[in-house]
């Protein structure tokens, strides 16, 4: 799994003392998974003390943009504004949006009215009106560091269908994240997510999941939210990762837009939800970063 230290050499993980003082019994315990069968983490996810409190600051940042996209929103702002807001005020506070130029997006947010699953791109032409669901999704690099999370947002009067999907989201963030515990799985959240939504009447996306983060945008692990109990990677203390389910209130299909290359829809048009936190897993339980 991992080159073999002796108990008196440094610890892998740069903290200065000695292997057998610090992550002996802890790598000992995770190859007692592997050699179960298990996937388990790499020592390159696991966050050091120094990493987890760089994303924290990051994530202050994160959490102040959604805060104020939160107070102004509102029928007849363009997702265009909402950009510039993400821009101006991350920026302001030292920060740099994760998503401009990454792999080609334009844009430093993503946002995604109704049926658009994720990745819409901000655009004049996107007026928000009387009834629409949106989701803002923020990412920030600070000082090296990434943090990620979204939220959902009703537009003055919004129907009982689409809120009710809104809140079950939610939900479905909330019971998952009572699953995150160190040497559980992934699939554990996974389950409990899934079964959520479906009890509700409601499908999650397949095809689209979570991830690892901290000092990339996007690390192992993939997060599913359609897995089972005891399968998935291990969680350990120190692995940093978003739930961030996409729940739809049709079918689970969906279709990437062919004119941007990014924006992805429900198959059948039905409205799609998703609110994302990013999660660190601790020794005893999890630890909201960012919302």
């Amino acid at each position: 799994m991992h080159k073999k230290l002796g108990r008196n050499d440094l610890c892998w993980c740069g903290s200065g003392k000695k292997y057998k003082k610090c992550h002996e019994a802890f790598d000992e315990r995770i190859l007692e998974f592997q050699l179960a069968g298990h996937v388990v983490p790499p020592h390159s996810i696991i966050k050091t003390p120094e990493q987890i409190e760089g994303m924290r600051r990051s994530s202050e940042i994160n959490i102040a943009v959604l805060d104020y996209v939160a107070e102004h929103i509102r029928e007849g702002i363009t997702t265009e504004e909402i950009d510039r807001w993400v821009y101006d005020i991350t920026v302001s506070r030292g920060g740099i949006p994760a998503p401009l130029n990454y792999e080609g997006f334009p844009k430093s947010v993503c946002t995604s009215v109704n049926d658009q699953v994720c990745h819409g791109i901000p655009s004049p032409d996107v007026v928000l009106k009387e009834g629409d669901i949106v989701n803002v999704d923020v990412s920030t690099i600070y000082r090296g560091y990434f943090s990620d999370s979204s939220r959902m947002f009703c537009i003055g009067q919004v129907s009982e269908e689409k809120r009710r999907l809104v809140e079950v989201t939610k939900e479905c963030v909330e019971i998952g994240l009572r699953e995150v515990k160190p040497w559980g799985f992934l699939g554990d959240m996974g389950q409990a997510v899934h079964e959520h939504a479906v009890k509700n009447g409601y499908t999650v996306v397949r095809e689209i999941g979570g991830h690892g983060i901290g000092l990339e945008f996007h690390e192992d692990p993939w997060v599913s939210y359609v897995s089972r109990r005891g399968t998935e990677m291990l969680m350990v203390p120190g692995m940093v990762f978003t739930i961030e389910p996409m729940v739809n209130m049709g079918g689970d299909g969906v279709y990437v837009d062919e004119s941007d290359g990014w924006t992805i829809y429900t198959e059948d048009g039905s409205p799609s939800a998703q609110w994302e936190i990013m999660v660190l897993v601790t020794e005893d339980g999890c630890e909201v970063l960012c919302y």
